[in-house]
């Protein structure tokens, strides 16, 4: 039994160290090619590589090491006030925390009274209310993407995020004003098609349903159920497709904020020129032993050289 025991402890011994051994072999390349020799400031690089970090965003709260924006949103949208306390702006908390818990207050108020007394002019002010608490959240949210780095331009974090909150702004912040009619038009001609084929959706539905139902009380349409039915079909399919393309243009605006904001810094000088000179091959030479031969014949020719 106890030469059974010795002969699994080195059978297990013999897989368990070279796998540590490639262990520490992958973390020493993995160390020596991304550690910065140059770094000395205090705050750890923002972690890039995930959705969002945890450690990233709370100890970018505690001033301890740096946060990406993206982190600092979304967790902000949580954490209510978490971009201010990175930037630092402690005055604003206040005025966050207040707007929002004013407004909620607020909307739970005129609920309770339209509840008891059914006037809609408190469901209306209800509604206000959480409106307005949402736009405090939302203008938070702006905020910290505001202050965050305010020396640096451009910033394509900053624009993704301005085009993700309001479409356009991340344009207007790169300079690029003539997009923002274009892609509004976009979107609100989308908008436009995705209401006026659902009014035509729930009219054919409804159209659909009174020629198709047993209810003898229902006044029959002068179309049939299967016309009802196709046109029903169609309109839902362009609703639907109206929806696609609202997404598909907010989404389109705020990838070309970032490309464009990443762009910025790329410079294509005027001075774009050819130039065609002769050239001279000499051919390959290769050694063997003490002897260099040619394993090609030296050649003349052309070369053209494009600058821009």
């Amino acid at each position: 039994m106890r030469l059974r025991a010795v002969i699994v402890s080195l059978l297990g011994l013999a897989l368990v160290l070279p796998l540590c051994a490639q262990y520490r072999d992958d973390q020493f390349k993995r160390d020596a090619f991304t550690q910065n020799y140059a770094d000395t400031t205090e705050k750890t690089p923002a972690d890039t590589s995930q959705l969002f970090s945890f450690k990233e965003y709370f100890g970018g709260l505690a001033h301890k090491r740096g946060a990406s924006l993206k982190t600092l949103t979304m967790g902000s949208a949580v954490f209510i006030g978490g971009g201010q306390i990175y930037n630092r702006d402690y005055w604003k908390l206040p005025i966050v925390y207040g707007g929002i818990g004013a407004g909620v207050g607020a909307g739970l108020y005129f609920n309770k009274q339209f509840k008891s007394t059914g006037d809609d002019k408190y469901h209306i002010y209800s509604n206000l209310s959480y409106i307005g608490a949402g736009l405090v959240w939302w203008g938070s949210l702006l905020d910290t993407a505001v202050g965050y780095e305010k020396g640096k331009y451009p910033n394509p974090a900053k624009s993704t995020v301005y085009s993700i909150l309001l479409p356009g702004l991340g344009q207007i912040y790169n300079g690029e004003f003539w997009k923002v009619p274009l892609y509004y038009g976009f979107i609100a001609g989308s908008v436009h098609f995705m209401l006026d084929n659902n009014v035509q959706y729930h009219r054919w539905k409804n159209i659909h349903n009174a020629a198709t139902t047993d209810d003898t009380t229902v006044e029959r349409p002068p179309q049939t159920g299967e016309t009802a039915k196709y046109y029903r079909d169609v309109f839902r399919r362009y609703r639907d497709y109206s929806i696609l393309a609202i997404a598909v243009s907010y989404l389109l605006q705020v990838i070309d904020a970032n490309v464009f904001a990443y762009m910025q810094d790329f410079e294509v000088t005027d001075d774009i020129s050819m130039r065609v000179e002769p050239a001279f091959d000499p051919g390959m030479y290769a050694i063997s032993g003490t002897q260099n031969f040619a394993t090609g014949a030296p050649s003349v020719g052309m070369s053209i050289g494009l600058r821009f």
